[in-house]
């Protein structure tokens, strides 16, 4: 896609919804093993023993990136109600969004490494935005 043509404000709305999106991406590879060991719906929680061990770092996944979104959607707020507009603004947002779904992947074929520094990725993009949308108040 040719993010040229669109406004950073546009491109932060718009990662904002992509990585809301990317947080089920891990739950589904999760939720199709549970299906594939026998789901319970009485008792979804107690199949996790079941699970597959590429199942079982999804769950994780899913988890981690609940907890990745909320920082990142506060940044990506920040750094929108700030007016931030440069290509390091640009940069991080399209960075976090895919650092997270390689961090996805990662996790789930087990590859800690690649997990590991898609989550420093993500984490570099998450403080950009604050860092620039705090400095740009100071002023």
């Amino acid at each position: 896609m040719n993010f040229a043509n669109l406004s950073t404000s546009t491109i932060l709305l718009g990662s904002i919804a992509s990585a809301a999106a990317l947080v089920y991406f891990p739950y589904l590879v999760m939720a199709i093993a549970r299906f594939q060991v026998g789901y319970d719906i009485g008792a979804p929680r107690a199949a996790f023993d079941k699970l597959p061990d590429y199942a079982k770092r999804a769950t994780w996944a899913h988890q981690n990136s609940w907890e990745a979104f909320i920082l990142y959607s506060a940044a990506a707020l920040m750094a929108y109600t700030t007016h931030q507009d440069s290509a390091v603004v640009v940069n991080s947002a399209i960075g976090f969004t895919a650092a997270r779904l390689f961090y996805s992947i990662f996790y789930i074929i087990n590859f800690p490494i690649g997990r590991s520094l898609m989550f420093g990725v993500g984490s570099v993009a998450i403080y950009t935005l604050m860092s620039m949308s705090i400095m740009s108040t100071m002023s």
